[in-house]
């Protein structure tokens, strides 16, 4: 039995052309996709579209959208054998953490790609980065098995776990970066699938589970030198706050000022849960290796280990979106729950 393949455009490059009077960008129709890009006939499988309309520009994706995706998936779930996803490169990374903590109990392929050119240029990067996608959701075991159950990224011939990667390059055709995690297949002349580093169920054949419970009372800041005590205050003193993302140095320092340690005290005691990423592209928090990392760990900061900001934003919302008290919810951060961190 052929594969089935459903092709969500919600936007963003890949689906722009050029009008041939005024080289202007527009959205070409996603349900002509088979004249848009002719080598997609020649796959054994059937490929239905679906579109958003009008398109969504990424830098526009809110978490309405991402629970629309959900729904859709879910509803279409029994019915295809893995989802190809075309969605703008600026928070692709935001909004591929987000499926994979919504999509519960995933067990075929949702894979996310763009392309930084439009597909109707002469050396866009979009054909590829689609026919790779399209096969890579298709792909089976020998037991007829989905070789990624896994929400995804391809781009320039590597397949990373969404929840892993952080857009690197606004210019370079190999946009995303995976920085702690391998990648989970390579395209060059056949796809090598990296089997050792891809979540498979423990057990097969479970329904799929969607969440779409999210709370986004969540902010960010990010440690520098000169941070200012208003500054600080003020991100911790929003109203309806109820999580901080705090983004450190190296391997979790911050400064040790009195103010600042007294800042984030009150913060906790008040029921804000602030979670402590490192600034660095690559590498962990470790809050035992210095004194001012202990010291954040001893007034009750939870390590983010060595998740990206993109993924602790999508992990937060999500866990926030439950019923949980913030013990529960500091517990489950520490748990690697998507493969979104690595725990020795």
């Amino acid at each position: 039995m052929k594969s089935k393949i459903l092709l969500i455009y919600t936007g963003g490059t890949i689906g722009m052309k050029q009008d041939p009077e005024n080289g202007a960008l527009v959205p070409f129709n996603f349900d002509q996709i088979l004249e848009e890009v002719p080598e997609l006939k020649k796959f054994a499988y059937q490929i239905d579209t679906f579109s958003f309309h009008p398109p969504i520009d990424s830098s526009e994706i809110e978490t309405g959208f991402w629970q629309e995706i959900a729904i859709l998936i879910g509803s279409k779930y029994d019915s295809y054998d893995g989802f190809v996803i075309l969605h703008g490169t600026d928070t692709m990374s935001f909004s591929a953490s987000a499926l994979s903590f919504m999509l519960e109990n995933l067990e075929k392929p949702v894979i996310f790609t763009g392309s930084q050119l439009p597909i109707g240029m002469l050396r866009t990067d979009g054909k590829e980065n689609l026919i790779s996608s399209i096969e890579i959701a298709a792909a089976k075991d020998d037991q007829g098995r989905a070789m990624v159950p896994e929400v995804c990224i391809y781009f320039e011939s590597q397949l990373y776990r969404g929840n892993r990667t952080t857009k690197h390059n606004a210019e370079n055709f190999r946009a995303f970066r995976s920085s702690n995690y391998p990648c989970l297949a390579e395209a060059g002349v056949h796809i090598k699938y990296n089997t050792s580093f891809i979540n498979y169920p423990k057990t097969w054949g479970n329904n799929l589970n969607i969440n779409t419970s999210l709370d986004t009372n969540v902010a960010i800041l990010k440690i520098f030198p000169g941070v200012s005590q208003q500054v600080v205050s003020g991100v911790l003193n929003s109203k309806g706050l109820r999580a901080l993302i705090l983004e450190t140095y190296g391997s979790g320092n911050a400064p040790t000022k009195p103010w600042l340690m007294d800042i984030l005290k009150d913060a906790i005691a008040n029921g804000i849960i602030i979670l402590n990423i490192t600034q660095c592209q690559a590498g962990s928090v470790d809050m035992d290796a210095y004194s001012t990392g202990i010291l954040l760990k001893k007034m009750g900061v939870v390590s983010g280990f060595d998740c990206t900001t993109e993924a602790a934003v999508a992990k937060l919302f999500f866990l926030l979106g439950h019923n949980y008290d913030n013990q529960q919810i500091k517990d489950l951060l520490r748990k690697n729950l998507r493969g979104e961190i690595s725990i020795n």
